[in-house]
């Protein structure tokens, strides 16, 4: 059975966000306990509407992925010509909430329960968080990249090798870290700071902009 085109092509409603928020609650408070049953239950709807909503279980499990990936900052009008500050701007947002969202409790536990059902073959959590998490945000941001270089700002060949080279640098080693169980008590200083630190080490591996006075490593 396929996800509706709704759940497909449009955002999701306030009361399908709800639902998907009910999806993230049980991942984060139960781990692999996500049927149709306990979302029915934990969303207060019944399952005819969940299976109208979004097709079966990996349909399902499809939007809210999207979801939580809709909280990374990504492609803003990627379209425009950028200045500097403007391209500075737009890696920071990216990189920000990316941190935000990937050091969160409920990408911690989403992130979990995918690798064990991609070990064990019990699912294809592991191949939706991938097209829908990390291979989709690249997608959103490469067009960014893309005309920073057109703008004569950034220069490399290979958009998806410089995407990837960026994505290293704002993560590091924190999602797997966080994944084997440390506890890392990130505030919204110390996210900040890392994303700008990483921006400017992308810029000076790519740039032709000048690197930010006002940055501090």
């Amino acid at each position: 059975m396929q996800a509706s085109a709704t759940a497909e092509q449009e955002a999701p409603s306030a009361r399908q966000q709800a639902v998907l928020d009910a999806v993230l609650g049980l991942m984060v408070e139960d781990g692999e306990q996500v049927t149709m049953d306990a979302v029915a239950r934990r969303a207060s709807c019944s399952k005819e509407t969940l299976y109208k909503w979004f097709g079966d279980r990996d349909g399902l499990l499809t939007a809210t992925v999207r979801w939580q990936a809709s909280r990374v900052h990504a492609g803003h009008d990627a379209a425009q010509v950028l200045d500097g500050a403007t391209l500075r701007e737009r890696l920071q947002d990216f990189a920000v909430t990316w941190l935000e969202v990937i050091t969160g409790p409920t990408s911690v536990a989403l992130n979990r329960i995918a690798i064990a059902h991609a070990g064990s073959r019990k699912s294809n959590l592991g191949g939706i968080v991938l097209a829908n998490g990390r291979f989709a945000i690249g997608e959103r941001v490469k067009p960014v990249l893309e005309a920073g270089r057109a703008a004569g700002l950034l220069t490399f060949a290979d958009s998806e090798a410089a995407f990837r080279t960026f994505f290293g640098l704002v993560g590091r080693d924190i999602q797997i870290r966080l994944l084997l169980g440390e506890t890392l008590d990130l505030d919204g200083a110390e996210i900040r700071r890392d994303a700008g630190r990483a921006v400017e080490q992308f810029l000076a591996l790519y740039g032709r902009a000048k690197p930010d006075p006002n940055h501090r490593s």
